[in-house]
């Protein structure tokens, strides 16, 4: 039998507080329950997921450049940096996997300055809307893409 596919999961700012941020726009997972979540459907997958979070916009593109380097598919939600970050946009660029933006919340129905993502132009494709279900789809959709 192979070894799983390494698949990293990035989250951005404020990710870390799921279930007591905004319950009523994020819903009341917690972050730990999200890991839980994603592992286990990784590992059903074949996938050997890690889920990552941060705060910091320099870790996320030393994550990108990780992945991209190892040539490793990404499930990324790059919460506020989603709208502004060119950095994070041109680390996420270099990749040379898979790399599916998800959104918890649909972007598209909330406040305007959330209508744009500098990262839905290089990405694979998008999820949102979904909940915590947004990451669950996205492995899904990396279980069907063929391991480079």
């Amino acid at each position: 039998m192979s070894e799983p596919r390494r698949v990293l999961v990035l989250n951005g700012p404020n990710l870390g507080r799921l279930g007591s941020r905004e319950p009523d726009v994020y819903g009341s997972t917690s972050y730990p329950a999200l890991v839980e979540q994603c592992t286990a459907l990784g590992g059903e997958l074949g996938m050997d997921v890690e889920v990552r979070e941060t705060n910091d916009e320099g870790e996320m593109i030393r994550w990108l450049h990780e992945a991209a380097d190892g040539r490793i598919p990404v499930v990324v939600n790059p919460g506020a940096f989603t709208h502004y970050s060119y950095g994070m946009r041109d680390a996420a660029a270099q990749r040379t996997a898979p790399l599916i933006e998800v959104h918890i919340s649909n972007p598209y129905a909330r406040e305007s300055f959330r209508h744009t993502s500098v990262i839905a132009a290089i990405a694979t494709g998008t999820i949102a809307g979904f909940g915590i279900g947004s990451y669950l789809l996205a492995l899904r959709a990396l279980a069907q893409e063929p391991a480079g």
